[in-house]
């Protein structure tokens, strides 16, 4: 699993959903889909109409993922800081029951508003 407590590791930009749409099709459900996709270097988090989806990719190869899927019902609180002057990074924290706090970092530029707006529709 990743270890969302170390924000660092996840400097998310944004990419489009085809590209980590391979990927991701083997576990997607009929009908989810992708609205939202960010990726570091390897590593990626998706934001789909059901669920938000991290992927760890390991190993040399890469060829060794790791899926951890991340309910929407199971978020009790969330929230967003946007980007300022100097600290161009905005951030995401979620507070999951049973789980505890994740936090994701964005590059700057990242639209952490709409992000906003799909985790309130899909939440409250």
């Amino acid at each position: 699993m990743i270890d969302f407590a170390n924000g660092s590791v996840f400097k998310l930009g944004q990419c489009s959903p085809q590209e980590v749409q391979g990927t991701l099709e083997p576990i997607l459900l009929e009908g989810e889909e992708i609205f939202v996709a960010t990726k570091a270097v390897r590593d990626f988090v998706v934001f789909t109409n059901k669920r938000i989806i991290a992927v760890n990719v390991q190993g040399m190869s890469g060829r060794k993922k790791d899926f951890t899927t991340l309910p929407y019902s199971k978020i009790q609180a969330f929230s967003i800081e946007t980007a300022g002057t100097f600290d161009l990074d905005a951030e995401l924290e979620m507070w999951f029951s049973g789980l505890g706090k994740v936090r994701l970092e964005f590059k700057g530029g990242f639209d952490i508003k709409y992000l906003n707006r799909l985790l309130a529709h899909y939440i409250l």
